[in-house]
């Protein structure tokens, strides 16, 4: 089977929908299909085969603006059997200006939460134009497409808010799991710092506004002044670094807090490795993938109860769920955790075995299905038109 996966931009941009679409090509390809990346950006920065990109305007680094593909995408975009689309707006819309006349089955996953993200970066506009945009332009895309996923239950519910009716599939967006559960060297301890009986609660990620990150901060201040042995390490890059390391000096807690910047991912297990909660304070998760990771290396995890984050963790089993907001609730759970190393262990131990539900192995073999299907059906029509068109021909002869 021929698959495209449609993105508005890809590597060396870092994010979740990145890493899903590349987990996926190549778990596809292993089983024996070709997997095409349509996106846009220079040439000769790939270090895979099948990224075609075409030429963009540069708005910000990692993303090109474009409204159409270049002529060789378009010829190999019309020879998919199904294509995947991960970013509603340009790339929803080149798939629907290509490959629905050519009865290509066009899928969508529904990755992002476009109006917090939109609250985080542009708030003055934010009111006006993302739940109104969103509801203006997603419940008839959806209608286009021959099949809307969403990676979580949570998200489903969020897209019948903005207004779309059709069948809603939802499809845990895969995680390789296996590398996060092996017993793995941690990195130095005491190169980052930390003590033998430190006790490690761990963020990964970007370091963005949309993450709520000072709200993190701030809950751990309360923490560590109830436990001396408490640490947080913060694994990732972005805008809000400078922000959040400066608040970090100006509450004292410069010597608890540790910031690693920009780290490869496939160090990221080692990160995890040494940590004994996974922590995070973000509500704009669609299918938080780093929460599996930390889940698939043995850690309990405390987030707040949203979207894709609910969905996640089982409150009370492998890790805690707080109300949306409630800082004193947070940071009493991060008390708990940090003085009660048997509980961290137990809830650590459930949050590996819950881990399994999403290997890339599982969900990628159902996406599959659903890609063949939606193919066997596409040329069950087309074999009809063809069919029917050839009857008209007869009657008329």
């Amino acid at each position: 089977m021929r698959i495209g996966m449609l993105a508005d931009l890809y590597k060396p941009h870092i994010s979740g929908v990145t890493n899903y679409i590349e987990l996926n090509k190549r778990q596809l390809e292993q089983l024996g299909h070709e997997v095409y990346v349509f996106t846009f950006g220079g040439e000769g920065i790939d270090d895979e085969p099948n990224v075609i990109r075409s030429p963009g305007v540069p708005i910000t680094k990692g993303f090109y603006f474009s409204l159409r593909y270049n002529a060789r995408a378009r010829q190999l975009v019309r020879s998919m059997d199904v294509v995947h689309v991960h970013h509603p707006f340009i790339s929803g819309s080149l798939a629907l200006r290509y490959c629905r006349s050519r009865n290509i089955p066009i899928v969508f996953t529904s990755h992002t939460r476009y109006d917090l993200y939109l609250q985080a970066y542009v708030p003055v506009f934010s009111g006006l134009i993302g739940a109104a945009a969103m509801q203006a332009f997603l419940p008839a895309f959806c209608r286009m497409c021959d099949l809307v996923v969403s990676p979580s239950p949570g998200m489903r519910e969020v897209l019948h808010g903005f207004g779309v009716e059709v069948p809603i599939e939802v499809v845990p967006n895969g995680v390789d799991i296996k590398p996060f559960q092996v017993d793995i060297e941690p990195k130095n301890v005491n190169r980052l710092g930390f003590q033998p009986d430190d006790v490690v609660f761990v963020y990964t990620g970007r370091l963005g506004p949309e993450k709520n990150l000072s709200f993190l901060l701030h809950s751990f201040a309360g923490a560590a002044q109830a436990c001396d042995h408490a640490c947080l390490l913060l694994v990732g890059d972005g805008p809000e670094r400078d922000n959040l390391q400066s608040l970090a000096k100006l509450m004292r807690l410069q010597e608890r807090v540790h910031f690693t910047g920009l780290v490869p991912y496939s160090e990221m297990p080692r990160y995890l490795n040494l940590a004994d909660v996974f922590v995070t304070a973000s509500i704009t998760e669609v299918h938080p993938l780093s929460i599996i990771e930390g889940m698939a290396a043995g850690l309990p995890v405390l987030g707040i109860n949203s979207p894709g984050v609910g969905d996640t963790i089982r409150d009370c089993e492998t890790g805690f769920l707080i109300p949306r907001e409630d800082m004193a609730a947070f940071t009493a759970n991060m008390v708990r955790l940090a003085v009660d190393r048997e509980l961290r262990l137990k809830m650590g131990e459930k949050a590996r075995q819950e881990s399994q539900y999403y290997a890339i192995e599982h969900t990628a073999q159902i996406m599959l299905d659903h890609y063949q299907r939606l193919v066997t059906l596409a040329t069950g029509r087309e074999r009809g038109l063809r069919s029917h068109f050839r009857r008209i021909v007869g009657k008329k002869k």
